[in-house]
């Protein structure tokens, strides 16, 4: 197969190398290979997947947008799509502040595919994405903002009624000073698509309160989250008391801080699926034994 060192696909798309590196980065456009010495190898299909971005920005569709219709062109059709073509539709959508086209992106998936496919393959890589792009300048105050709002309240709007059933009940809090609590509710989704039922403290909850709640409940997870490792050290006391009368799950950067022990607390480090899945059979195991 023909591959192509970045000059080379400059050359022959007319793109400079480093808006290339920029729509690999930000879009998913290109997917190189490497070469043993580590050079990024790129193939004839990335070569018509930039060739196609650029005749949609002919057009005047801006430039997420054009991406992902380069990639859904690829793709053939929007329900057998790329989740980097998905991400590049959504976020092509926030950053015009366009709330109706976000979504109807939404919708297209939910209609497709399942809660954990939109949650683990496009809601929270492209926060993550999002989250990169501010901090290099590339996404404004008001984007950052304006796209968590319309995902946050979408998610919300997910979440009703899961407090309902007869499932192991689950306390979910944002630790003290945390405010950005997506990461902790798309864990709250996937926990209630498996029969749990959710008790929602959200964000910059007191531990006290955290306590006080669970006294009251007694549930069979508390999930404990932060996007901030900063946040668990002032409070690792608090969440050790917790964790003796209580099964703790740490989340977020906070499962990484280590200032706490593996045998106190869970840690979630993994993806939402696939953690929800691993305390639900922890949960049942205790129960059966």
């Amino acid at each position: 197969m023909t591959v192509l060192r970045i000059g080379e696909l400059s050359k022959r798309s007319g793109v400079s190398p480093e808006l290339l590196r920029a729509w690999e980065r930000r879009y998913g456009l290109l997917r190189p290979t490497r070469s043993r010495g580590g050079l990024r190898l790129y193939s004839p299909a990335d070569l018509e997947r930039v060739r196609r971005m650029r005749q949609h920005l002919d057009g005047g569709v801006a430039a997420a947008e054009a991406a992902a219709l380069a990639l859904q062109d690829e793709a053939g059709d929007h329900t057998s799509a790329s989740p980097e073509a998905i991400r590049a539709q959504l976020a092509g959508a926030l950053d015009r502040f366009d709330e109706p086209g976000a979504q109807t992106v939404l919708d297209r998936l939910l209609a497709v595919t399942s809660l954990d496919t939109l949650l683990g393959a496009v809601v929270l890589p492209y926060l993550h994405e999002l989250g990169d792009r501010w901090e290099r300048g590339e996404a404004s105050v008001a984007q950052e903002h304006f796209a968590s709002g319309v995902l946050r309240g979408r998610l919300l709007g997910l979440a009703r009624g899961w407090g309902l059933g007869v499932g192991p009940v689950a306390v979910l809090a944002c630790l003290p000073g945390e405010q950005h609590d997506l990461g902790l509710i798309a864990f709250g989704l996937a926990l209630r698509s498996r029969g749990w039922r959710i008790v929602y403290l959200g964000p910059d909850a007191p531990l006290d309160t955290v306590a006080e709640a669970s006294r009251g409940l007694q549930p069979s997870l508390v999930v404990l989250h932060a996007v901030s490792g900063e946040r668990m050290q002032p409070v690792v006391a608090q969440v050790r008391a917790l964790a003796l009368h209580h099964r703790v799950a740490v989340g977020g950067a906070a499962a990484e801080s280590g200032v706490l022990d593996a045998d106190e607390v869970l840690f979630l480090a993994g993806d939402v699926a696939s953690e929800a899945a691993l305390v639900t059979t922890l949960v049942q195991e205790g129960a059966a034994t």
